[in-house]
C-alpha cells in the first residue's frame, strides 16, 4: 500500500480503460491521485470497434483513443506492452512482467475478453487464427496473402461478419459457418437472419448456418486443409478465423482469490467493486455485473468506468444494468436492434415489414397499450436513433407508419421535434436530448464537434450522430439563430443557390465563382475539396448552356474533379485502374463482346460482369488507358462514366420482342434513354432502368428514374435506390407516350440537377425538399413554377453538344499528356501496381499492411 500521494492502479488500457481514465480527469481525481497504467499490448487504447477498418487503409493513429497530451498533462504513468502479472491483495502490490512493483490503494481491473475457441482438433494448427488485435490482423493478412485462397469464419455474430468481410476484401473467397440457425442470433430474430443472410450471400459469402466445427483438417505439414462440419459435410478451405465469441479475461483475478462467476466474469457490486476486496474494481468485459451479466458492449462499460470514477471521488452512483441497443454496419449493410426486441414482455404484438428482394426487415414490438417496447432493423437503420429515443412510450404516429419504407404511401418520418426531453440520444454516455439541447441554449454550442466536446454525445460508436445533427440545428433555429447552411467553409450558398448563380450570370470559371460569391476569407484563395468537384459538376452539367467546355479535363476544370475523373477511369485499390464502356441498355453484338474480350486478354485485364449489364475490365495501369480506349473506340464503343456522378447505365429486359410476357419494347426505349442521357453530370450517380411488363425483371422500382411499360404506354417511377439504404421509386405518371415519357425524364432530371445537394442521391433528394412527391410532380408534370420550358432547353442543349471524353482524349496528344505515373519519367510505369493470378485471371497483388508502434513520448511515460 503507498504512504504518500494515493494511487489509483488501471490493469488494462482498451477503450473502458480510457474512458475510465478521463472520467478520473474530469472529477480532478489524476490532480490528487498517483494513476498507474499497465497495459498488455503494444500500443495504448484505440477503437476496436473500428478494427476491421485497418483492411480499409486506416492507421493506428487514426483509430487511437490515446491523446498523449492528455496523459502527459494529467501526469498518468502508462506502461505499454507491460502487463501485470500478478496481484498481492494482502500488501496491495501489482507486479508487472518487467518486474515493475506497484503499491495501489485503488486497483480496477479492465482486462476485457478473449476469443472463445471451440476445442475441435486442430484448433491450433497452421493457419487458425482469432480475430481480436491489431497483431490478430496483421498474422491474418500475412497468411491470407502467402499461403490461403478461401478462408471460412467460425461464428456469424458481430465480430464473424467482419472477418468475413475482410477475408473477401483481401482477395479469398470466405465461408461463415454459425451454429446457430441464423446470422447474428443475440441481435436479430429469424426475419431479420433471413435479410441479412440474402444480403450478404449476394456479396458473394457463402453462409452455413446451422451447423459447427467438428475438426479442422490438416495436411502432413500441419497446415489446414478443410473443416469437418456437424453434418457430415466438409468445407475446404486453408484458412479458419475463429469468431465464436468472447469470455471474460479474469484469471488475474482468479490467481489473487477474487469471487469469478459460474461461467466467468469478476463479481462486482452496484458500484463495480468485487464482492471480495473493496480496494478492487472491476469495469467492462471482465466484470459480471450485479444484475449477473458480462457486458460486451462499449457503452455499458464506459458506464462502469464513470461508477468506478465517481465511487473514488465519494459520490453515489450506480450500476445496475444497461441498454443493449445497438446499431452496426456489417459489410456494407445496417443492422439495429433496441429495446424488446424479441418480444419477451406478455401480450405484446410483432409490426413487421419485410422486402426480401431489397434485403429490408423492419419490426417494432409494440405493447398492450401501444408502447414501443423494442425492434429490429436490417437493411435500413435510418429510423434507429429516433426510434430508440421512443422507446417505452407511445410514438405519435401508428407503428406501421413507422416501418412503412418512404415512397410506400404510408411511410412517416419523426423528426427530434417528436423526441422528450429526458429520451436517451447517445447510448453510450448516457446523453438526454435535454442534455443536448441545454448544450445549446446554455453554453452556446452552435456545432455538432462543439456539442461533442461539452456533452460526450456521438464520441462513441457514433450511431447517434445524424439524430445529433438535427437536434443542434433545430435548436439552433428554434432559439433564432440562423443556421449556416453553406456548401463548405469557401461558400456560404448552398449547392442549389450556387446553380443558380451559375446558370443566371453565366459564369463558366469555378475561380470566378470564388472570387464573386465566395466567403470574405476565401475569395482569392483556391478553395477546398468539397466545393471544387461540386462547382465543377453545376458548370459541366450547364457546360452548353454558360459556354463552358463540356470536356471535364479541359483547362481551369481539370483541376476540380474528384480522383476518378482526373483519369476518366475508377482507381482501384492498389493503384490500377478499371475501364467500362458504354453498353446501352445491355445490348451487345458478337462482334463488339469480341472486342472486348480481345481488349482484356492483350492487356491482361480481370473481366467482370456487372449489376448493370456492362463488362468492367480491371487491372489497366495509367499510361495504358488511353491505348485500351483506342482500340474500344474504333470498334464504336465510348465512355460508359462509371467514374463521374453521371449517368450510369440503364437496364432493360428483353421486352416484348423475345418475351412472352413484354407488352413494350424496353430495349428500345432503354438503347434511346442512356444515349440520351449519356455524360449529364449531376450531384450524384443516376441509374435507370426500362421492363417490358409489369413482372419488373429490370427493377426499375429501385432506380432514381425507372420506366415499367403498360398495355397503354408507359409508367415513370423517381427516386429509387438499391443501394446502402433502399427505396423503393414513387411513381410520377403513367400510361405516358414515348414523346411524354421523355419530357418528363427531361424535366425531372434537370430539377434535380438544379435543386439538390452535394451528393445527394434523388432518393435522399425526394425525402429532404419540403413537399416532397407532390412538389415534384407539380414542378416537372404541371409546371406550377413556369420553368419546364426552360428545364426543356437546358436537356436540349446538353443532348446536342455530347462529346464522348475518351474520343476527345485521344484524338489530342495535349490530353495524353497526363496520363502517366511518373510527370518527369512518363515513360516509367508505377512499380506499385502489381497483379497475382486467381482463377485463370488476376487480382491486385497488395503489400502488407505494415503497422507499428506507436512511440509514447513525454515525461509521462516510463
Amino acid at each position: 500500500m503507498s504512504t504518500d500521494t494515493p494511487t489509483i492502479v488501471l490493469v488494462g488500457h482498451g477503450m473502458v480503460g480510457q474512458r475510465f481514465l478521463e472520467a478520473l480527469a474530469e472529477r480532478g481525481l489524476t490532480a490528487t491521485h498517483r494513476v498507474v497504467v499497465l497495459c498488455e499490448e503494444p500500443r495504448p487504447a484505440y477503437d476496436r470497434v473500428q478494427l476491421t477498418s485497418y483492411f480499409s487503409g486506416k492507421t493506428p493513429e487514426d483509430l487511437s483513443m490515446t491523446d498523449m497530451a492528455f496523459i502527459e498533462k494529467e501526469g498518468i504513468e502508462l506502461y505499454v506492452g507491460d502487463p501485470a502479472e500478478t496481484i498481492d491483495r494482502e500488501s496491495r502490490k501489482v507486479t508487472a512482467r518487467s518486474g515493475l512493483v506497484v503499491d495501489y490503494d485503488v486497483l480496477v481491473l479492465a482486462t476485457g475478453s478473449y476469443p472463445f475457441v471451440p476445442p475441435v482438433p486442430n484448433k491450433d494448427a497452421e493457419g487458425c487464427f482469432v480475430y481480436r488485435t491489431i497483431e490478430d490482423l496483421l498474422a491474418i493478412e500475412e497468411y491470407a496473402k502467402s499461403k490461403a485462397t478461401t478462408g471460412a469464419v467460425v461464428g456469424g455474430g458481430l465480430l464473424g461478419l467482419e472477418a468475413a468481410g475482410a477475408l473477401k476484401g483481401l482477395g479469398l473467397k470466405a465461408h461463415i459457418v454459425e451454429f446457430a440457425p441464423r446470422l447474428m442470433p443475440v441481435q436479430v430474430d429469424e426475419g431479420g437472419g433471413a435479410a441479412l443472410l440474402r444480403t450478404i450471400a449476394d456479396m458473394g459469402l457463402s453462409v452455413h448456418t446451422g451447423v459447427g466445427t467438428q475438426e479442422i483438417v490438416t495436411d502432413d505439414s500441419g497446415a489446414v486443409t478443410g473443416m469437418t462440419l456437424s453434418d457430415g459435410s466438409e468445407l475446404a478451405t486453408d484458412m479458419v478465423v475463429f469468431s465464436a465469441g468472447v469470455r471474460p479475461r479474469d484469471q488475474l483475478a482468479r490467481d489473487c482469490g477474487l469471487t469469478v462467476g459460474e461461467r466467468g466474469g469478476i463479481s462486482v457490486d452496484e458500484q463495480c467493486r468485487t464482492v471480495s476486496d473493496p480496494h478492487v474494481f472491476a469495469i467492462g468485459e471482465c466484470a459480471l455485473a450485479s444484475d449477473g451479466r458480462v457486458y460486451g458492449l462499449v457503452a455499458p462499460g464506459y458506464e462502469q468506468a464513470e461508477t468506478v470514477a465517481a465511487t473514488i471521488a465519494l459520490d453515489e452512483a450506480e450500476f445496475t444494468g444497461a441498454d443493449l441497443s445497438t446499431k452496426l454496419k456489417l459489410l456494407g449493410v445496417d443492422v439495429a436492434s433496441f429495446g424488446d426486441a424479441h418480444g419477451t414482455a406478455e401480450d405484446c404484438l410483432d409490426v413487421v415489414y419485410s422486402d426480401s428482394r431489397s434485403g429490408l426487415y423492419k419490426k417494432l414490438v409494440i405493447g398492450r397499450d401501444g408502447e414501443l417496447l423494442g425492434g429490429i432493423l436490417v437493411g435500413d437503420a435510418d429510423a434507429y436513433g429516433t426510434l430508440r429515443a421512443l422507446t417505452g412510450s407511445v410514438p405519435p404516429v401508428s407503428p406501421e407508419q413507422l416501418v412503412l419504407p418512404a415512397g410506400s404511401g404510408g411511410g412517416a418520418q419523426l423528426g427530434p421535434s417528436a423526441l422528450p426531453d429526458e429520451a436517451v440520444i447517445c447510448s453510450c454516455h448516457n446523453v438526454s436530448k435535454g442534455t443536448i439541447r441545454g448544450a445549446v441554449t446554455d453554453h452556446q454550442c452552435t456545432t455538432v464537434p462543439e456539442v461533442k466536446k461539452c456533452t460526450k454525445a456521438g464520441t462513441g460508436c457514433g450511431s447517434c450522430v445524424k439524430v445529433l445533427g438535427q437536434l443542434v440545428n433545430a435548436e439552433l433555429e428554434a432559439s433564432g439563430v440562423e443556421v449556416d447552411k453553406g456548401l463548405c467553409g469557401c461558400f456560404s450558398q448552398t449547392r442549389e443557390e450556387l446553380y443558380e448563380i451559375v446558370l443566371a450570370l453565366r459564369i463558366n470559371k469555378y475561380q470566378d465563382v470564388l472570387d464573386r460569391y465566395g466567403r470574405e476569407g476565401a475569395r482569392g484563395g483556391d478553395g477546398c475539396e468539397i466545393c471544387k468537384p461540386a462547382v465543377g459538376s453545376i458548370i459541366a452539367s450547364l457546360a452548353p448552356t454558360i459556354g463552358a467546355s463540356g470536356y471535364v479535363l479541359d483547362g481551369d476544370q481539370a483541376a476540380l474533379q474528384d480522383s476518378n475523373d482526373h483519369f476518366l477511369a475508377n482507381l482501384q485499390k492498389n493503384g490500377s485502374y478499371s475501364i467500362v464502356p458504354r453498353i446501352p441498355g445491355g445490348e451487345i453484338t458478337p462482334e463488339k463482346l469480341i472486342v472486348i474480350g480481345e481488349v482484356a486478354r492483350d492487356f491482361g485485364l480481370y473481366t467482370k460482369i456487372t449489376g448493370g449489364q456492362r463488362i468492367d475490365m480491371f487491372g489497366a495501369r495509367v499510361e495504358q488507358l488511353p491505348l485500351i480506349w483506342a482500340r474500344l473506340v474504333d470498334a464504336g464503343f465510348e465512355s460508359g462514366h462509371a467514374y463521374g456522378k453521371a449517368l450510369r447505365t440503364v437496364k432493360s429486359c428483353v421486352g416484348q420482342t423475345w418475351c412472352r410476357y413484354g407488352v413494350q419494347d424496353s430495349v428500345r426505349m432503354a438503347i434511346d434513354l442512356e444515349l440520351r442521357y449519356r455524360g449529364l453530370r449531376s450531384p450524384h450517380k443516376l441509374k435507370s432502368a426500362v421492363s417490358g411488363c409489369q413482372r419488373e425483371c429490370a427493377e426499375a422500382q429501385s432506380k432514381d428514374f425507372g420506366v415499367i411499360a403498360t398495355a397503354n404506354g408507359w409508367n415513370l417511377y423517381v427516386a429509387g435506390n438499391g443501394g446502402a439504404t433502399p427505396r423503393h421509386a414513387d411513381l410520377l405518371a403513367q400510361d405516358l407516350s414515348d414523346a411524354e415519357l421523355i419530357r418528363l425524364i427531361d424535366r425531372f432530371l434537370m430539377f434535380y440537377i438544379r435543386t439538390a445537394d452535394r451528393l445527394e442521391r434523388t432518393s435522399t433528394w425526394l425525402e429532404r425538399i419540403p413537399g416532397g412527391l407532390d412538389h415534384v410532380r407539380d414542378v416537372v408534370v404541371d409546371d406550377s413554377l413556369g420553368i419546364c420550358e426552360e428545364l426543356e432547353s437546358l436537356m436540349a442543349a446538353h443532348v446536342a453538344n455530347y462529346r464522348d471524353e475518351w474520343a476527345e482524349t485521344i484524338s489530342d496528344p495535349e490530353k495524353l499528356s497526363r496520363f502517366v505515373s511518373f510527370v518527369n519519367a512518363p515513360d516509367t510505369p508505377d512499380p506499385v501496381v502489381g497483379f497475382v493470378p486467381e482463377r485463370d485471371q488476376i487480382k491486385p497483388d497488395l503489400p502488407l499492411l505494415t503497422i507499428g508502434t506507436r512511440p509514447l513520448e513525454g515525461s509521462a511515460q516510463r
